[in-house]
Formats: C-alpha cells, structure tokens, sequence
C-alpha cells in the first residue's frame, strides 16, 4: 500500500460531468485513497472544519478535484481552502500540520488544449490558471504538483473519459507508491 491520498472532490452538479465521474470512481476502491465529496457532504456550505483537519491529518497527499469554471474552481473547494487551511494551523505561526504534503490540482476544461495556450482562446495556461492553488500551497508548506488535466470535456468520447479515469487511477497509485517509497 503507498501513502495515503485524500481526494477532495468538489463538482457542483457531478450528474453532469461524464468526466469528473469517471475520475472519482475510478480511484475510489483504491485502499490508500480517501474520496470526500464537498458538494455531498456539505451542500449548505457550512464545512465541519475539525472533520476536514482531521481527513488532512491522515494523508499524506492532497488532490483538489474540479472543473476548471470560469478560469478558477468551485465556490465549495474555496470555501474549504478559506476554513480548513485557518492560520495557526496550515500556515502562520505555529501553522505547520501541511508542512510537507503532496498537492495536485485535478481539473477538467470543456476547451481544448490548443485553446489553453498564450496565444489560445483563453489567453493562459491552465497552470496560469492555477497559480492561487500553487500559492496556497506553498504557503502552507507543501509541495504543488504539476496538475493532471483533462482538456476537451465536452465532445469527449466515451473511450478517451475512460482512458484519462484510469491514468489518473495510475497516477494516484504512482504517488502513493513514490511518497511511501520515499519515507522509506
């Protein structure tokens, strides 16, 4: 078994998204995966932030698992970020419980690669994009992964969401196994 991994999934209508789905079931029977979806648990927004702390407590690798919307993620997955990262906690003085930890950022666009791109479409990166996400956890001390993306959500075939749900199947296994590899 390889490290554990707390897969914070935040999809406001995941009956939607073909994509998101995929993703989250594909990881959810691994043992070493932990998947707490946000919008399920706390569909009023009110997050139980001990609750929260303590799941972080246990893993030793994040994932942020959203659509990208509107250039940045889910209200749910801020809220979150604002709540459970408090100061004196994951950051600030005394602020070291994340100190460490592996960050991915899992995300879905409904564009193509192409339109993600300086002289694309959207005028950004992806990670341009992302970059508030990195921020936060460097702050927090931890280590921010490139992201695992899925370009081109909505006239994907049904063969190219089932092959992107198990790469990233065999992505979270080759984190665990790396992250327990090095903690030796």
């Amino acid at each position: 078994m390889g490290a554990p991994i707390l897969v914070l999934y935040a999809h406001p209508r995941p009956e939607l998204s073909r994509v998101n789905q995929a993703m989250a079931e594909a990881v959810r029977d691994l043992p070493e995966v932990v998947v707490r979806d946000l919008y399920g648990l706390y569909p009023d927004y009110v997050i139980d932030v001990d609750a929260e702390q303590q799941a972080v407590r246990q893993a030793d690798i994040l994932v942020w698992h959203h659509p990208l919307q509107w250039y940045s993620g889910p209200p749910i997955l801020k809220e979150w970020i604002d709540v459970v990262l408090a100061r004196g906690w994951a950051y600030g003085h005394g602020g070291t419980a994340l100190r460490g930890k592996l960050v991915l950022s899992a995300v879905s666009t409904g564009g193509k690669p192409e339109a993600y791109q300086r002289e694309g479409f959207h005028g950004h990166t992806v990670p341009d994009f992302l970059r508030p996400y990195e921020r936060t956890a460097t702050l927090c001390g931890m280590k921010y992964l490139e992201p695992f993306v899925f370009y081109g959500s909505y006239a994907a075939t049904e063969t190219q969401v089932h092959e992107h749900a198990e790469a990233y199947r065999a992505h979270l296994q080759s984190l665990a196994k790396q992250r327990a590899a090095e903690h030796g």
